[in-house]
């Protein structure tokens, strides 16, 4: 029981990183099926990050035009959110949910889409 006290923030730490890493394993598992019935790669990064490097079919929509270009986004097709570490996305993924979008998922980096 003393070691828990002691070590409960790397223990904290560690399984928050696990399930990460398998949430994002499994809706990489998911996403081609999804991209066959349309899903979007939605990259929150600004247009310079999206420049220098970015995955393939995905559309760069900034976190701060996010709210003005909803209107743009089909709800009725699964979203599949990136940026560069997956606090952006994170992000989005929220606002996305409050605007009604049902099916919206944060991959984290972008990266994770370029290896589908």
């Amino acid at each position: 029981m003393e070691l828990l006290k002691q070590y409960w923030p790397l223990i904290l730490l560690f399984s928050w990183l696990a399930y990460r890493w398998l949430t994002v394993r499994n809706l990489k598992k998911k996403l081609p099926a999804l991209k066959k019935k349309g899903a979007i790669l939605l990259d929150v990064r600004s247009p310079g990050e999206f420049q220098v490097a970015h995955a393939k079919d995905s559309i760069n929509i900034p976190i701060n035009e996010l709210n003005q270009r909803i209107p743009k986004i089909p709800k009725d097709t699964p979203l599949f959110v990136a940026c560069a570490s997956g606090t952006r996305s994170g992000m989005a993924r929220l606002i996305l949910k409050r605007h009604g979008f049902k099916d919206v998922y944060n991959l984290g980096n972008w990266s994770n889409l370029e290896t589908l």
